[in-house]
């Protein structure tokens, strides 16, 4: 994959990834933008990608301390605590889930989600 294909995919994928954020922070919490969607997509997948990096080896502890660094990404961007960021990651990621069920079997589906984990 080249360069250039490599960022319209990156861009597209946070684009898409800030969608799902966006529909999980107004049904969740209300009052957010799209704008602040696809930051919080961009910090949380840096975040993500850093301590993964870095703890992700370790067994069991790895991913739940990657996890645990993303909902801060979400708690620190929108006001509510801790449940209500788990609340957004939850929504986001269902959001996500049938957004690409819908686009897989018209060929669309090919870039992921960039900021929503397992997606």
């Amino acid at each position: 994959m080249g360069l250039v294909t490599g960022l319209i995919t990156f861009v597209v994928g946070v684009l898409v990834g800030g969608i799902g954020i966006y529909v999980g922070a107004e049904l969740v919490g209300g009052g957010s933008s799209y704008e602040k969607a696809v930051t919080t997509a961009i910090f949380g997948s840096l975040v993500w990608a850093l301590v993964g990096t870095f703890f992700g080896w370790v067994p069991f502890l790895g991913p739940i301390l990657t996890f645990v660094a993303y909902l801060g990404v979400l708690n620190v961007m929108y006001d509510g605590g801790w449940v209500e960021a788990a609340a957004i990651a939850v929504v986001a990621w269902l959001t996500l889930v049938v957004v690409f069920a819908v686009l897989g079997p018209l060929g669309l589906g090919i870039f992921s989600g960039v900021g929503v984990p397992g997606v």
